[in-house]
């Protein structure tokens, strides 16, 4: 897999059906290594080990109503009182972040109502907090996990 500019973690894989498959500490399963599981895990590793994220409060691929519509977050962490606090749309390296990347976090944001939106392709990550008054001033990071 391409290297990413998050930190590496030590992953378990296996090959079964002639795919490789890793394995998620969040849903405790396999699921097949594609480039965005493969950042979604690396994310998920990197908000645990170094912003401070309770392994119990991520979420990891659940589905929400946007809108009317069945959608699937990739990542939402919350906070001690169990509300959200950070959403992660996670795409493939070879994506590039584009405002419609953030428009879909932003949508999913509408059901969800975190305090920060983040988007990222492992090699570029764009935060942004929101605020009473709207969006606040983007930052290329994820924010550190508040209790």
């Amino acid at each position: 897999m391409l290297p990413l500019t998050l930190p590496p973690f030590d992953y378990q894989v296996k090959k079964s059906a002639g795919k490789l498959w890793i394995f998620d500490i969040i849903r405790r399963r396999y699921f097949v290594l594609t480039p965005e599981e493969w950042v979604r895990q690396h994310v998920v590793h990197f908000l645990i080990g170094h912003r401070g994220y309770p392994p119990a409060l991520v979420a990891v691929e659940r589905e929400i109503s946007v809108c009317g519509l069945r959608r699937r977050f990739d990542i939402v962490c919350f906070d001690r009182s169990a509300a959200p606090y950070l959403v992660v749309e996670c795409k493939a390296p070879s994506v590039e972040l584009s405002a419609a990347v953030f428009d879909q976090a932003f949508r999913y944001n509408l059901t969800l109502q975190a305090r920060y939106v983040a988007i990222t392709n492992g090699i570029v990550h764009h935060s942004v907090p929101l605020t009473a008054d709207g969006p606040g001033r983007p930052f290329s990071d994820f924010p550190s996990f508040a209790p």
